[in-house]
C-alpha cells in the first residue's frame, strides 16, 4: 500500500522524526487558509501516490495566500500519471542549508534490507546513480542483525551531512530505520532530507510503501487505504477464491495452475512480442468450476484480445480444466480466441473434450510456446 506524501509524514511523526508543519486542502480557499496560517513562504504540494510530481507542475513555492490560492487551484486540476490530484499539502517554508537523498528498501534479490544514501537530495536518484554512481552509497542491512554503528557511520558519510549535525542525522537515519522495520514497509524514502540553518534534520519529503501482507498487523493503518471501491475485477477473483490474480497491462488474458508455471507463461508471452493482461493462478488442485469462473472472469473485464490457458496436471485433472473451459463458454458470449494447452494427467482426454466442443473460438495447441505464439497472433 503506498501513501500520500503527508500520510507518511504522519508516520514520521510517530517515530519521532521532524518534519514541517503542514495542512491538507481539498480546494482552493483552505489552501489560502491553510498559507495565511503558516506563511509567509509555503509549499503547494500534490498528493499522488507516485513520483515526478515536480516534474509534472505538482509542487509550487509561494510567498502569499492569493498565490497559495491560484497554485492549489491549477494543482487541483492536474492529472499525474493518470492520478488525479485531489488533495494538496500546504507547507511552512523551510531554511535548507544542505540536501540529501535516504531510503530503506527490500531488495528481494538480495534477501535483505538496503539503505541508499547520497549527498544529491532533491534530485532524480536514478539520473545521479547513471550520471555519477560513486555519489551513491548503497549498504545493506541484515534483517536479523539490524543496522550497525559501523553501517551508519558509512550511511552517514554517503548523506553528506556535516559535521555539527552528524547526532541528529544519526537519530533520524535510527528512528527511520525503526520505522521501516516496526510498520513492516517495503520502503521509506526521503527525498530530499535537509540540514536548515539552525543545524536540524528535517524530512522534507516522505514516500513510504507498506507491506499489504502485514496489514492485518496494522489495523490503524487502514485509514490509508486509497479512497474508493477497489479495483472490481480484483474484488471479484477474491469473491470467487481465485486469490492469486493480479490485474496487468496488456491484452493477453493468462490462466495457469501453479505461480511458477504462469510466470514461465508471462515470460514466453513476452519472449514472442505480447503482453499478459493478467496474473491468474488458480492453483494445483483446480476443477471445473475453477477453471469457468476463471475464464469468465477474464472475458467479463472486456480488456484482453485473447487468453491463454496453460495447464499441466498433476493432482488436476486435465479432463476437468477441459470441461471448465467449455462450461464458460456455454455462459458467456466469446468474441475472442481462447488458445489452451494441457499437459499431464488426462490430458488427451482433455484435448478430446476441446476438439468435439467444436467452438469457433477456441483453439487446442500442443505446448507452451505454440500457446504464446497462437495467442501473441491472435492479438494482431
Amino acid at each position: 500500500m503506498d501513501l500520500l506524501e503527508y500520510q507518511g509524514k504522519e508516520l514520521f511523526r510517530r517515530w519521532g522524526l521532524a518534519v514541517p508543519e503542514g495542512q491538507v486542502a481539498g480546494n482552493p480557499e483552505a489552501a489560502a487558509m491553510a498559507a495565511r496560517a503558516l506563511g509567509p513562504v509555503v509549499a503547494v504540494k500534490a498528493q499522488v501516490r507516485i513520483g515526478g510530481r515536480g516534474k509534472a507542475g505538482g509542487v509550487k513555492v509561494v510567498s502569499t495566500p492569493e498565490d497559495a490560492h491560484s497554485a492549489a487551484e491549477s494543482i487541483l486540476a492536474l492529472t499525474i500519471k493518470d492520478h488525479p490530484v485531489r488533495e494538496v499539502l500546504i507547507e511552512a517554508g523551510v531554511d535548507i542549508a544542505s540536501e540529501s537523498y535516504f531510503s530503506i528498501l527490500l531488495d528481494r534479490a538480495a534477501r535483505t534490507h538496503l539503505v541508499i544514501a547520497s549527498a544529491r537530495g532533491g534530485m532524480d536518484i536514478e539520473a545521479v546513480a547513471a550520471e555519477t554512481p560513486e555519489q551513491v552509497v548503497r549498504t545493506p542491512v541484515d534483517p536479523l542483525m539490524g543496522l550497525q554503528n559501523f553501517q551508519l557511520a558509512r550511511i552517514l558519510t554517503g548523506l553528506g551531512i556535516p559535521k555539527e549535525s552528524r547526532k541528529q542525522g544519526a537519530d533520524a537515519v535510527r528512528r527511520l530505520y525503526r520505522l521501516y522495520t516496526e510498520a513492516e514497509a517495503t520502503l521509506v524514502e526521503v527525498n530530499p532530507l535537509v540540514v536548515t540553518g539552525d543545524g536540524e534534520v528535517i524530512a522534507l519529503d516522505s514516500k513510504v510503501s507498506i507491506d499489504d501482507s502485514a496489514l492485518f498487523r496494522h489495523p490503524d493503518f487502514a485509514a490509508y487505504a486509497a479512497p474508493g471501491t477497489p479495483d472490481s475485477q480484483e474484488s471479484k477473483a477474491a469473491e470467487q477464491g481465485l486469490s492469486t490474480f493480479v490485474k496487468l497491462d496488456g491484452d493477453i488474458g493468462i490462466i495457469g495452475n501453479g505461480a511458477g508455471l504462469v510466470i514461465s507463461t508471462l515470460d514466453l508471452v513476452d519472449l514472442v512480442g505480447g503482453r499478459a493482461a493478467n496474473f491468474l493462478d488458480v492453483g494445483g488442485g483446480a476443477d471445473a468450476e475453477v477453471l469457468s469462473n476463471a475464464l469468465q472472469l477474464i472475458l467479463a473485464d472486456g480488456r484482453a484480445k485473447a487468453v491463454l490457458v496453460n495447464i499441466f496436471g498433476g493432482i488436476t485433472r486435465c479432463d476437468l480444466v477441459a470441461k471448465g473451459v467449455v462450461d464458460a463458454l456455454g455462459a458467456v458470449e466469446v468474441r475472442i480466441p481462447i488458445v489452451v494447452r494441457l499437459a499431464g494427467t488426462n490430458a488427451e482426454a482433455g484435448l478430446s473434450i476441446l476438439n468435439q466442443a467444436g467452438h469457433p473460438m477456441l483453439f487446442p495447441v500442443g505446448t507452451m510456446i505454440q500457446g504464446a505464439e497462437k495467442a501473441v497472433e491472435a492479438t494482431r
